[in-house]
């Protein structure tokens, strides 16, 4: 074997901390490296062509570069092998930036790591095998999980680009949050007017199939080939023959359901269609408070139903549909208020949050548009705006910011003086945060031109007083204590991950963080994507984001799926398990622990049983070779005497 190794100086990245010379000296000393030299950058055109011109002079059949995190540049490398003749799983990486010169100051212990690092990765290339990819076919249709405007957007998009698209939304019209809000920052444009028109084209167009009030059941399968299992949750009402009328929501006996789109500000009917803009249009019935349901006796929706669309009878529906890659715009939650009592959200009717807020701005809100406080249908006149009510607090678990509360705290400011010409606003806040385009002139054009008061300092508590509400604060930039009698309190609640974020994120056998938020594959390089092939992120499902960013995200990740689907052929990574059947007891604990169910049962013609990898599957992440009790599973490319080769290597130091 003739081992060439390359030590990257990444700038001064590395070389600051590490003798990158001295590292590539005691690389030559290893039996089987012929050649070893640093540079300044390798991954630049000039450092890969090093590369090619020294496998060619020296005539070098393994390639070890020692730079930064693999995630960065592994197929960079892998490429510029290839191309130069070898096999691209003839080179190995050893991150010498991210695992030692960036996390330690002593550069003498520093170059004695980053040899041992590179030891052990000539090692393991050196044992390492030729590996082949195969191909398969694609199935050229898109599923978007989540109809906002992030997940439209990329629908959409899609669509246009000539893709068949499947739109679930677990609610019964698409739109989010954004058909929730009345005007939109900085422009204070209508939301429903800029929103409406794409929602119309998401039910119009001829390449998009909507599953409203649907959820997804379960996802089987691999990039270019999943299989999809869609819940078609019962509505009672068949939606083949609604008409979106209405005449069943004006007659309805009941009149104190929860109006889950309104968020609580007001009670709606038992069967209702949930805002006049909906998509689409037709009527559901909410089987906790209608009385058919609870009593077992009514039926007034079905007696003046003009088309006889009412169906109580109506059960679950489980469809599946073939697709070929998965956009995931499933948005965002909102802050449990139970969990800051001393604010008295839920007990207080005077206290509400920033979408029940938005809610009673909108003109199709409760109270058509007019700001009422809800203990007494009064119209305020002294409104107080608390910011991270939740946000930024390590003790209830939301360390991070918002992103876009303090832009619609200063919206709502705007909009209560255009309402109410003789109010005043005060606006709690512990920073103001307002960088995108247009966002901190709009914040002072509250302040200067609305007038509203902003207070730097936290809320300490708020409790009634008659028919006010006291906030007590501070204001840090005076140092004083502040109490202020507020007719209505509005509290900027936390975003959090969508409820059921987890549960979704198992079934497509994605990551999220600590706070629930998908993960992305790499923060800059690869925003969209994730670590499972053919699935991509859009919106506030990867964290909180206003809308122009999640329909930017929703744009890119259409980009994405269309270049997947540019080829016909697809090639899979040859980096998998397999199975050696002389070895194989079929206890199959790997078929149990697979997390993607790549691993099936299969008799042989003696009649013995053993497992299977289905290789289209099977996404390399190793769980079954730890799991395999007599060694009969392994991962390719990081097979036992692979690692073990390592581990010599470097007990041999």
């Amino acid at each position: 074997m003739r081992v060439g190794v390359f030590i990257c100086h990444c700038g001064n990245n590395i070389a600051g901390t590490v003798d990158v010379a001295r590292v590539a000296a005691e690389m030559r000393k290893l039996p089987g490296v012929v050649y070893a030299t640093n540079y300044m950058y390798t991954c630049s055109e000039p450092g890969q062509e090093e590369i090619k011109q020294a496998i060619k002079k020296e005539n070098l059949d393994r390639i070890v570069v020692a730079a930064c995190s693999p995630r960065m540049h592994e197929n960079t490398f892998r490429k510029t092998v290839e191309k130069a003749g070898l096999n691209r799983y003839y080179f190995e990486m050893a991150n010498i930036r991210e695992h030692i010169s960036w996390i330690g100051e002593n550069k003498e212990l520093n170059t004695n790591k980053a040899i041992e690092a590179v030891k052990m990765a000539v090692a393991k290339v050196m044992n390492d095998k030729p590996l082949y990819s195969s191909s398969f076919k694609v199935n050229k249709r898109v599923l978007v999980i989540g109809g906002g405007v992030a997940g439209m957007q990329a629908a959409l998009d899609c669509a246009d680009g000539g893709l068949d698209v499947v739109l679930v939304e677990k609610s019964p019209s698409i739109g989010g949050m954004m058909a929730r809000l009345d005007k939109t920052f900085p422009t204070i444009d209508c939301s429903i007017c800029i929103l409406g028109p794409k929602m119309v084209d998401v039910a119009q167009h001829e390449k998009i199939k909507l599953y409203a009030y649907s959820e997804i059941e379960e996802i089987k399968g691999y990039v270019g080939n999943y299989q999809v299992k869609i819940r078609k949750k019962a509505t009672y009402v068949d939606w083949t023959k609604c008409t979106g009328c209405g005449a069943c929501m004006e007659k309805c006996p009941t009149r104190n359901a929860y109006d889950h789109f309104n968020f609580g500000v007001a009670p709606t009917r038992a069967i209702n269609i949930p805002f006049p803009q909906a998509i689409p249009k037709k009527a559901k019935i909410d089987p906790t408070f209608c009385r058919q349901f609870t009593k077992g006796k009514c039926g007034v929706c079905a007696k003046v139903c003009p088309t006889g669309a009412i169906n109580y009878e109506m059960q679950d529906e489980i469809v599946t549909e073939d697709i070929g890659a998965i956009v995931v715009s499933t948005g965002y939650g909102l802050f449990d208020l139970d969990k800051f009592p001393e604010y008295g959200a839920g007990r207080y009717p005077d206290v509400i949050t920033g979408i029940q807020y938005e809610r009673i701005l909108n003109a199709s809100g409760p109270t058509s548009g007019h700001i009422l406080r809800p203990s007494d249908q009064a119209e305020p006149k002294t409104v107080v705006f608390v910011s991270c009510a939740g946000s930024r607090d390590k003790s209830l678990g939301v360390p991070y910011c918002s992103n876009f509360c303090c832009m619609y705290i200063a919206k709502q400011a705007i909009l209560t003086k255009d309402h109410v010409p003789d109010s005043q606003s005060y606006v709690f806040y512990m920073d103001i945060r307002s960088p995108g385009k247009g966002y901190d002139e709009f914040t002072r054009r509250a302040q200067e031109e609305y007038g509203a008061k902003y207070i730097r300092g936290r809320v300490s508590k708020i409790y009634p007083k008659g028919k006010k509400m006291v906030v007590q604060g501070a204001d840090t930039l005076l140092g004083t204590k502040v109490e202020i009698e507020a007719d209505l309190v509005v509290l900027a609640t936390a975003v959090i991950s969508a409820p059921g974020a987890a549960g979704m994120a198992e079934k497509l056998h994605i990551s999220y963080d600590t706070f629930g938020f998908y993960v992305e594959s790499h923060p800059k390089l690869r925003p969209v994507e994730t670590n499972t092939s053919g699935v991509y992120l859009a919106g506030a499902c990867q964290g909180p984001k206003d809308i122009p960013a999640s329909v930017g995200q929703g744009s890119a990740a259409a980009s994405k799926v269309l270049s997947l689907f540019s080829k016909d052929m697809l090639e899979s990574d040859p980096a998998i398990a397999q199975v050696n059947i002389n070895a194989c007891v079929g206890c199959l604990k790997c078929v149990k622990t697979c997390p993607f169910q790549a691993i099936k049962e299969e008799e042989l013609r003696n009649g013995k049983k053993v497992a299977k990898v289905i290789e289209t599957v099977c996404a390399g992440c190793g769980v079954c070779t730890s799991t395999c009790p007599c060694g009969a599973i392994q991962l390719q490319h990081f097979t036992d005497n692979q690692l073990l080769a390592e581990v010599n290597a470097i007990c041999q130091s």
